[in-house]
């Protein structure tokens, strides 16, 4: 029993096993969290509807209905669409560019290790 609390492997497991607990009932936190009805801020009140009038503000109309942009609704524009997906294509093109320099970049560092760390002392060691 002695020889077995002295050993790394029975600590080790043992804080994998903690680390473990408290990631499951972390996780049970947060679904049970979700599950509740959540209030953004105790001191916000609902208004009462007792009072006189509807309680909304009185807004000004407009005589032009298109004065401040454009209108509401999903825009079915060709030139709107052919445009966006320009800018998509060409952020999708960066990113690609992104990810193959990186990905190269790293396996040429790995490559060069390798070839001149590992290998060496493989060889050393086979000859010993």
């Amino acid at each position: 029993m002695r020889k077995m609390l002295r050993s790394p492997l029975t600590w080790l497991v043992s804080a994998e096993i903690v680390v473990v607990a408290v990631l499951v009932f972390m996780a049970w936190g947060v679904v049970a969290g979700a599950t509740r009805s959540v209030v953004l801020s105790p001191s916000i009140q609902v208004p009462d509807l007792t009072e006189e009038g509807s309680g909304l503000p009185d807004f000004p109309m407009h005589s032009a209905p298109h004065e401040s942009g454009p209108p509401p609704g999903l825009n079915l524009g060709r030139a709107f669409w052919r445009d966006r997906l320009v800018e998509l294509n060409r952020d999708q093109a960066l990113l690609a560019r992104l990810e193959w320099r990186l990905v190269h970049g790293a396996m040429d560092a790995a490559r060069r290790y390798f070839e001149s760390v590992v290998l060496p002392a493989v060889r050393r060691a086979e000859r010993a």
